[in-house]
């Protein structure tokens, strides 16, 4: 009589892990499908198609090819909405990437107060951003805003400059309240790399004898480059998008003197109910974001490998 095989396991090690893991992955798969991906697929289907608030009603939302890109990209002001977003993103990116340097340097020396005066300044950063572009909005008043009354009394002006409602300076504005807003991010971020560089390096350039511009430039930049990256970029992803501060300023005017892809997107939806042109707007909004996700992908592959 031969001897009995014991019977295999129904769950190994192995298989018991690999379920462990799907456990813990499937909640996290199933939320990003039902909230991101249903209408990232929803949006790009109704780019193709006729959809108004007719299509609520009745159901039908024909298919129409590439009508709406063409009615989106010939707009009058097609060109002026796309040179406004460029335009925004850059300067706001630059602002907010300088002084968030500045800050986050002049917060590595370690100072009495340094801790609190850090927690303060990440309150533009939590305040909800309605509430901080109301409160914007009140102080770039041309007649009764705070910022044209220091204005006409340090300088020889009659009258402060029309912030919100000149076609000249409705992007500078909104621009400015943007940088503010996106300080504390830069800054919370480069502190964080700044941290990571050892102190051995300094003190050893110091015994050199290095100038404060040869350590920055020598030391300082090329060990906080991989934390750079990834800041710009997700500046930028962030910033092509922007709606909310835009919209709670000017709307997007005077006469598309500060609209944006993202604001335009919002006025064909919203405004005019040309649901079909606006999800077609963002849909090209959503490519520009996609391109600078690439390449941040990309970069922090790299900054990683090196």
């Amino acid at each position: 009589m031969g001897a009995v095989t014991p019977a295999k396991p129904r769950f190994t090690p192995n298989r018991r892990t690999t379920l462990v893991q799907l456990g813990f992955v499937l909640p996290a798969f199933v939320y990003v499908m039902l909230f991101f991906g249903y209408p990232l697929i929803n949006n790009l289907n109704m780019g193709f198609r006729d959809y108004t608030t007719r299509s609520f009603f009745t159901g039908e939302a024909p298919w129409v090819g590439l009508d709406n890109y063409q009615a989106v990209i010939g707009f009058q002001y097609f060109e002026r909405i796309v040179f406004n977003t460029l335009w925004f993103t850059a300067l706001s990116i630059v602002g907010q990437f300088t002084l968030g340097l500045l800050i986050a340097l002049y917060f590595r020396r370690q100072f009495p107060g340094s801790q609190s005066l850090r927690g303060v300044l990440l309150i533009s950063w939590l305040i909800p951003l309605i509430a901080s572009t109301a409160v914007w909005r009140w102080m770039l008043d041309k007649d009764n805003g705070v910022i044209n009354q220091i204005l006409e009394s340090v300088t020889p002006l009659s009258s402060g400059p029309s912030w919100l409602s000149s076609t000249s300076l409705a992007l500078v504005a909104c621009v400015l309240v943007n940088i503010w807003i996106g300080i504390p991010f830069n800054a919370a971020l480069l502190y964080a790399g700044l941290q990571d560089i050892p102190k051995e390096v300094y003190e050893a350039s110091t015994v050199d004898g290095a100038s404060s511009l040869q350590t920055f430039t020598k030391i300082t930049w090329p060990l906080l480059r991989p934390t750079v990256t990834v800041v710009l970029v997700l500046g930028v992803v962030y910033t092509v998008k922007v709606l909310d501060i835009i919209l709670g300023l000017t709307g997007g005017g005077p006469a598309y003197a500060s609209q944006t892809l993202a604001t335009q997107a919002y006025q064909f939806s919203f405004e005019q109910f040309e649901f079909g042109q606006g999800a077609a707007t963002g849909n090209l909004l959503m490519l520009v974001t996609l391109f600078f996700a690439v390449v941040y992908l990309r970069l922090n592959r790299r900054s990683v490998d090196e």
